[in-house]
């Protein structure tokens, strides 16, 4: 599976998202995914289920340096201190000694920018973060972060899958050599009532999830994160990192990408498209 390395870290294309994901079902999907081979999990604080990841990864004998650990600061505590105890909470939940990727979930128009990254950058410097970014920022605030604040952001996590198009900010964070982490690829559902997903599917004996998945994986500074939460459907999105979709097969795809946007809470910043 392709990797992304930035300043000494390497995050696996696919991993799995825990979002929903909570209690002994969180902790039995993790330590499922790690016992067939998944290396890179995705969590936050407000999930509320740190501790199940942490304690799933502990129980699987995989070592804590084979496995990319992302988890995110919520909205409301992105001022220094907040900050700095939030995340300092995170690494009591997770156990794992370090966070290798700490995100801004959301923007907060209320705190400023730098602050937010400033407090991420000091723990970075500390070793406790290895690398940071943001997720949910359109082009405006990721060109404000690296070029006004100088952030070194390793990626932004935004929703992202075949029927919406992320044209504009891919561009400007590959101009920054930053990671685009798709989550939501499937749509919420959508994606198997796609007739062209389907009809690609059926041509490589696939299910539309594993294309949609593939199609994504194919692009440049492209990772995805898919929840799952049954072993057929963890080992079914694995198994699409292993698919190669042809230049038709990418061609109609890509004819696809529209506005369908399945996660736009009221706190949302101006999208791009």
């Amino acid at each position: 599976m392709k990797t992304f390395t930035r300043g000494g870290s390497a995050m696996p294309a696919l991993g799995l998202g825990t979002w929903q994901l909570t209690g002994s079902a969180c902790e039995r999907t993790v330590r499922t995914a790690l016992d067939l081979g998944y290396r890179h999990l995705d969590t936050a604080q407000m999930y509320g289920n740190e501790a199940e990841v942490g304690r799933a990864l502990a129980a699987s004998g995989v070592p804590r340096d084979d496995v990319f650990v992302t988890t995110k600061v919520w909205m409301d505590r992105l001022g220094r201190a907040d900050v700095l105890r939030s995340t300092a909470d995170s690494l009591r939940a997770l156990g794992t000694g370090w966070i290798d990727l700490l995100l801004i979930h959301w923007p907060n128009p209320r705190i400023p920018l730098a602050e937010t990254l400033g407090a991420m950058a000091e723990l970075k410097a500390a070793g406790t973060v290895r690398q940071i970014g943001v997720s949910n920022f359109p082009v405006a605030l990721v060109r404000q972060a690296v070029e006004e604040v100088g952030a070194e952001l390793f990626c932004d996590q935004v929703e992202y899958h075949p029927l919406l198009s992320q044209r504009p900010l891919l561009a400007e964070l590959r101009r920054h050599g930053m990671v685009l982490t798709a989550y939501s690829p499937l749509a919420h559902g959508a994606i198997p009532r796609e007739p062209t997903v389907a009809r690609i599917a059926a041509k490589h004996g696939r299910t539309a999830a594993q294309v949609a998945i593939a199609w994504l994986l194919a692009q440049d500074n492209v990772a995805a994160i898919p929840k799952a939460s049954s072993e057929s459907h963890l080992r079914a999105n694995l198994e699409a990192a292993d698919l190669t979709l042809d230049a038709d097969d990418l061609k109609a795809m890509d004819a696809l990408q529209g506005g369908t946007r399945t996660c736009a809470p009221g706190w949302s910043p101006r999208w791009d498209t």
